[in-house]
């Protein structure tokens, strides 16, 4: 049973782009506890608040429950649910999976392969990080979900799979004259740019291209927040600022919030803006709330 394609094709709701991570959220943490206990189960009653804050924090701004991929995923032969009355679960209502004790774990077939081959956790944890989030969230959602990752030689790609333009960095970077679009930072190391990176606008994972007209020069402090949705990118190239953001030192007013309303610094003349459909998905799918009101200076 090939358990890297059993990832990399859970059955998702899908719709034009929408964001639902709900099910590789809850398979990453699955796997951390795995990792930690082999023998551990999930009693949905004493993980919710877990998945709570994994999904609020991973998934899109819309509010969502636990109970959704506690339930379905079951489905895609990588999970099972019992509950104090027997195999199955009661069903994907809250009230359901609390009531009947509903207990979930990594499917049985699974855990024997994850026994005999230790290594394989690994690549599966990193198919579902590759599919649905971008590399600057890896690291955090790994240690969200308690997984220690060992860094692996990269496996072939198995036929068909979309593979990332290796060019978009520099590409990206040169629109952008090697300056971070939100604050202007430049630094480098002789000729060699430093804490500059080429950020995807729509998520290479939901079809983003390595375009320029999809990506943004951005310092490694403006990636991770605009990655997390505090930051984003309006109508007219204007920066916007979730107002969930809550930072009250003078660092955080003048790196982060102080941004609202100002123009982004580049492209250079004759380089395409970000496309509007990419600055749409990125606003309705990855930032979060209202945005703030602009900074007058």
């Amino acid at each position: 049973m090939d358990w890297l394609e059993r990832a990399a094709r859970l059955r998702q709701w899908t719709r034009s782009g929408v964001r639902a991570p709900h099910k590789p959220l809850l398979f990453l943490y699955a796997l951390g506890r795995f990792q930690a206990d082999a023998g551990d189960e999930l009693r949905y009653s004493a993980v919710e608040e877990d998945l709570k804050r994994l999904l609020a924090e991973y998934g899109p701004s819309n509010k969502t429950t636990p109970a959704y991929p506690f339930h379905y995923l079951v489905s895609d032969g990588v999970w099972e649910v019992r509950t104090d009355h027997g195999p199955g679960s009661p069903g994907k209502g809250v009230r359901e999976l609390r009531v009947a004790g509903a207990v979930g774990r990594l499917a049985p077939d699974l855990r024997a392969a994850l026994r005999r081959e230790p290594s394989l956790l690994g690549r599966v944890a990193r198919v579902l990080l590759d599919l649905h989030f971008p590399p600057s969230l890896h690291g955090d959602l790994c240690q969200a979900v308690g997984l220690e990752l060992e860094l692996a030689e990269t496996e072939p790609l198995p036929a068909g799979r979309r593979q990332r333009d290796r060019r978009m960095r520099e590409l990206v970077l040169t629109a952008y004259e090697y300056q971070c679009a939100f604050c202007g930072y430049d630094g480098r190391i002789g000729a060699m740019p430093v804490g500059l990176e080429a950020a995807h606008v729509r998520w290479w994972a939901f079809d983003g291209p390595d375009d320029v007209d999809n990506g943004l020069c951005l310092c490694s402090l403006h990636h991770k927040l605009f990655d997390k949705g505090v930051l984003g990118v309006g109508d007219g190239h204007r920066i916007l600022v979730s107002q969930h953001f809550v930072g009250r030192s003078p660092v955080a007013r003048e790196h982060v919030t102080a941004l609202a309303g100002r123009p982004l610094l580049g492209p250079q003349p004759g380089t395409r803006p970000i496309a509007a459909a990419h600055r749409a998905w990125h606003t309705e799918q990855v930032f979060h709330g209202t945005p703030r009101p602009a900074t007058v200076s």
